[in-house]
């Protein structure tokens, strides 16, 4: 091989390597407000949880300028603290969820949205969130992102999967300034809600969430201990646990039942 083809190579390397680096540098993103989802969240949730996916629908305009919002800053260790990071990806979650739902409504439930192999690509597989120059799926936000880089197990009270038996949607933004607040009111009401857990009742009874993510909750203690520091009734110790059915029927105002 000539010093000529050589080193034609190697600069075809350098550009590759060079073309590899720009694609993964990290975004110089600043930390951004989320007024506008708190602003649709107040309009079309209840204090309950339920969604007007209809009148989301109608208002489209004003969901995709905050999914924009999204789309254009993806959250960075340079400028954002980890409360930040946080906050933007359980609010991603939920407006992506509410968004692919609106968007296909309307629908009896999530589960019928689908894109894919039947029983094997399912709605939380459908990779349709860009944000920068990544493109996710729901699993990638929750369990790539939320789940493997924050040590909170309270998310799972907070991300929607638009389901009855889902934690309800919060009728507001997740703000860094009071995160911890708002996950320990998520962590509260889900617990204490006769429709997704029973805790006064002989055996106990739980939501799946706490099977499915068992080891999200007993990294630091056991699952009753978890349990207790938010229920209104506590867990004995002896008390036997079964898990209720999930319901994922639409949380759709407009058929609550």
């Amino acid at each position: 091989m000539t010093i000529k083809n050589l080193l034609l190579i190697g600069a075809a390397l350098f550009l590759l390597c060079s073309s590899c680096r720009v694609k993964k540098k990290l975004s110089d993103a600043q930390p951004i407000s989320h007024e506008k989802w708190d602003t649709l969240l107040q309009t079309y949730v209840t204090d309950e949880g339920w969604v007007d996916y209809a009148g989301i629908h109608q208002d489209s305009q004003k969901l995709n300028s905050y999914l924009d919002l999204l789309s254009y800053n993806h959250p960075n260790d340079k400028n954002w603290s980890k409360d930040e990071q946080l906050a933007y990806w359980i609010n991603a979650y939920n407006a992506y969820t509410v968004k692919i739902v609106a968007d296909h409504y309307p629908v009896s439930g999530i589960k019928e949205i689908k894109n894919g192999i039947p029983f094997v690509s399912t709605v939380w597989d459908i990779k349709f969130i860009v944000i920068e120059d990544r493109t996710y799926d729901l699993n990638n936000i929750e369990h790539g992102i939320i789940r493997k880089y924050f040590d909170e197990p309270r998310i799972h009270f907070a991300v929607n999967c638009a389901s009855y038996s889902c934690p309800a949607l919060a009728n507001e933004a997740f703000v860094a300034e009071k995160l911890d607040a708002q996950l320990d009111a998520a962590a509260r009401s889900f617990i204490n809600d006769p429709k997704r857990n029973k805790t006064n009742t002989e055996p106990v009874q739980l939501s799946k969430i706490f099977s499915w993510f068992t080891g999200d909750f007993t990294k630091t203690s056991d699952l009753r201990s978890f349990i207790n520091q938010y229920a209104d009734t506590p867990i004995g110790s002896t008390a036997k646990i079964d898990y209720l059915d999930y319901d994922w029927n639409l949380n759709d105002l407009r058929t609550q039942p």
